[in-house]
């Protein structure tokens, strides 16, 4: 019978043979565990299975319902690598002992201890302060983690426990002090590095869920999806982090006849997402308003199964280098191919094809010049995008024209995009 990656640890104190790193993956489900998440989270165990154990620094589902626990649990055991260790996050409700264990416990390995401390309730439990001191006492712990999921206050942020809940845990690790290296915790969107109480404090919330502004200085465009790793380095405890590209996992793009399929699949969520869009404007036209949402919305249906399926295939650059990606096709749309295919369509007689094309060109031109000024995201001055419903042509400015330059649509159906802000 093959071992279960995922553990349940059942004892307080869990001695660890061959142990000599460790991944750490912070709040990989608290935003939901559908496919889009979760490649993050797949990324993240391949990367943490360098590391001899992997520990998941809490928010594994965005409820503590048994459907999402088995939901992780069997994700988990499918594409983890090593050893998977869990601490509870404030998502991690209701069954969260019945497939995790203990809530608070210890990991023993031959270079260093991580004690796991339950405060997800933003207070730290009195056995978990009590386990604190018995293993930080002990003469064989010479170098120490000490891991929970809400942070302790600190420099950036104010979503933090209590400096009277800090202080107990200082209590309690007070007279072994120099033995803990590290404090780690999750929670927060984000990472960040900081110093409290002269001990390095690393938040980690990169595995999965959306990344967040932290502060001013802390910026959810400057911060990529990682996971943390420890090691010894010259008998020294010592970490680095590794940045998760989107394109961190491949296993389905490597499977041809899947591939392949995923492909036909999403083209087909797609064509189902434009036929309803499409069924939407018509029936908005006729005044059945209430026809129009059901299909909007089953539309937006079909745009995020199309995006699921997609993200298993797509092989995104990094986020500051995407949008330079994206102008050569757009130039050779415009330069090239749609005037090819607009001479076609008028060689041959069909004025509605060489219309739509001969449009679309003009159009695709603006998209290159936006998307070249964009490219530069942090001095990109547009602050407001006009779209013209009838023909697709986008134009930009504080004030838009009265009427679309390509079809002549009225100024009053324009979408726009942004504010003045």
């Amino acid at each position: 019978m093959a071992t279960k990656k995922l553990v349940q640890v059942l004892e307080p104190i869990v001695r660890l043979k061959n142990v000599h790193s460790m991944g750490v993956i912070g709040d990989p489900g608290c935003e939901g565990l559908g496919t889009y998440n979760m490649k993050v989270y797949a990324g993240a165990l391949e990367e943490s299975s360098r590391d001899d154990i992997t520990l998941i620094a809490g928010d594994l589902v965005p409820a503590g319902t048994d459907h999402h626990y088995r939901t992780i649990q069997d994700l988990t055991e499918a594409l983890a690598g090593n050893p998977v260790y869990c601490l509870r996050g404030n998502h991690d409700t209701g069954a969260y002992s019945d497939y995790f264990g203990l809530k608070n416990y210890a990991l023993l390995t031959d270079d260093f201890a991580v004690i796991v401390l339950d405060n997800a309730v933003r207070s730290f439990e009195e056995e978990g302060l009590l386990l604190l001191r018995q293993v930080l006492s002990m003469e064989e712990v010479g170098q120490a983690i000490i891991a929970f999921h809400i942070p302790v206050p600190n420099h950036f942020i104010q979503n933090c426990v209590s400096e009277e809940e800090f202080g107990r845990l200082k209590d309690a690790y007070g007279p072994w002090k120099s033995k803990v290296k590290y404090l780690l915790c999750g929670h927060v969107h984000s990472r960040f590095e900081d110093v409290v109480d002269g001990i390095p404090l690393i938040c980690t919330g990169g595995g999965g869920a959306m990344i967040e502004d932290v502060s001013k200085d802390i910026r959810a465009c400057d911060v990529e999806h990682h996971i943390v790793h420890f090691y010894l380095e010259g008998g020294k405890l010592c970490h680095k982090i590794a940045d998760l590209l989107e394109d961190c996992y491949k296993r389905e793009r490597e499977d041809g006849i899947l591939s392949r399929k995923l492909e036909e699949t999403v083209q087909g969520e797609l064509l189902a997402h434009f036929n309803y869009l499409m069924f939407a404007d018509r029936a908005e036209r006729r005044g059945m308003e209430r026809i129009a949402s059901l299909f909007r919305a089953l539309a937006a249906s079909e745009y995020y199964h199309a995006r699921s399926f997609f993200s298993i295939l797509h092989q995104p650059a990094p986020f500051a280098e995407t949008i330079q990606t994206y102008e050569p096709g757009e130039t050779f749309e415009y330069s090239h191919f749609y005037r090819m295919l607009a001479q076609y369509a008028k060689d041959h007689g069909s004025p509605l094809a060489e219309q739509a094309y001969a449009g679309a060109a003009m159009a695709e031109k603006v998209h290159a010049e936006l998307l070249r000024q964009a490219a530069d995201m942090e001095n990109f001055g547009e602050r407001k995008v006009y779209v013209c419903p009838v023909c697709g042509y986008v134009m930009v400015g504080d004030v838009a024209p009265e009427r679309c330059p390509v079809c002549g649509g009225p100024k009053k159906q324009y979408e726009v995009y942004g504010s003045n802000e």
